[in-house]
């Protein structure tokens, strides 16, 4: 069984959400705690959200695909080269075709895609997702 299985067996998920946007990244955090996630880590660069990413083992990566330093395909396919086996949540203010062309990316890389969904996201979305 892998760790996201293991989250959603009644144990609430460790969350790692990246996106170079801090408005963003505060409102996913307060939407994570609002449906009681409680070791949620949050990071504005890929660097740091690499390192977290390996010391922490998060069971869900919520990544957006647009990044200044590395963009989120990129960021994915060091996730998976690094053997991520957690639920991956896409976000995105891209349109529909580049998110699931993302999507598609992500599980021929053999990531989990809980979902992917447009910015900004809507608390039962993210909910449903985070649970999947």
């Amino acid at each position: 069984m892998n760790k996201f299985a293991a989250a959603g067996a009644g144990q609430p998920p460790r969350v790692l959400v990246l996106d170079d946007d801090l408005f963003m990244l505060e409102m996913l955090k307060d939407m994570l705690e609002q449906i009681g996630v409680r070791d949620i880590y949050i990071e504005a660069s890929t660097r740091n959200a690499l390192s977290t990413l390996a010391e922490a083992s998060p069971d869900v990566l919520i990544c957006d695909l647009a990044l200044p330093d590395m963009d989120g395909i990129e960021f994915l396919q060091v996730a998976a080269e690094r053997g991520f086996g957690g639920g991956v949540i896409l976000l995105s203010g891209m349109d529909s075709g580049v998110r699931d062309a993302a999507g598609e990316l992500a599980r021929v890389l053999g990531l989990h895609v809980a979902g992917i969904f447009r910015k900004p996201i809507a608390l039962d979305q993210l909910r449903s997702a985070v649970a999947c």
